[in-house]
């Protein structure tokens, strides 16, 4: 099996999904401006330098979908998308997923983000799988603020991609794996791959590359 990894954001697209998904239910009045804005930021902060509480920034970041309910938080979720992602679908990106999906390759999109930010997102990239934060959810089937089983972050990528592989009686031996991403905080993922490509990288995952001589990949152009 030709196995091929994405990480979502920066990575196929050019913005954050998370943050701007905060910044979305600002304008459309779920939030405090002032404040919502403050703490997202923070938490994008910790994210850049590796040191993000994923259980504390999940309750933050869905707590406006909490309260608003399954009905309100699907119709945001597709204004979202029209408005927000939509635009952000660029070519070049949209290209290199048909170009492994058309050279057969099994494709996952595997991102810290929660899967309901991003299953849409999967699916406009034409992506069926999809490894991403899980949420816990109550008795009713609505989302309660925690996490399900494994975040999909740092380590816990390679951790939920050995699942993966389980549930298809493989291992890592028996597939020829890529991975692209954009981030540093993905290097326990990029040094189990085959085939680590270094995409639209931060300033210290394009150092590392450049000394392990990894693929490096600018897919909107140089940093």
């Amino acid at each position: 099996m030709k196995l091929t990894l994405f990480d979502l954001d920066h990575t196929l697209l050019p913005i954050d999904s998370d943050h701007a998904w905060g910044v979305y239910t600002t304008t459309i009045g779920w939030t405090d401006p002032e404040d919502f804005s403050r703490r997202n930021d923070a938490f994008y902060a910790h994210y850049k330098a590796g040191t993000l509480d994923i259980h504390d920034y999940v309750r933050f970041a869905t707590d406006a979908v909490r309260r608003q309910g399954a009905a309100k938080a699907a119709a945001a979720h597709d204004g979202f998308m029209r408005t927000v992602i939509e635009p952000a679908l660029r070519p070049q990106a949209l290209e290199l997923v048909r170009r492994h999906r058309q050279a057969g390759d099994t494709v996952l999109i595997v991102t810290a983000t929660n899967e309901f930010v991003t299953r849409p997102i999967a699916r406009a990239f034409g992506v069926d799988e999809l490894i991403a934060v899980e949420l816990a959810r109550d008795a009713s089937g609505w989302i309660t603020g925690d996490i399900q089983g494994i975040p999909s972050a740092r380590q816990g990528k390679v951790e939920r991609m050995n699942q993966w592989l389980a549930t298809h009686g493989l291992g890592w031996a028996d597939v020829v794996s890529t991975f692209y991403t954009d981030s540093i905080n993905d290097l326990s993922l990029l040094e189990t791959v085959d085939h680590p490509v270094a995409t639209n990288p931060d300033e210290r995952l394009r150092a590392t590359a450049l000394e392990r001589g990894w693929r490096i990949l600018d897919l909107f152009g140089p940093a």
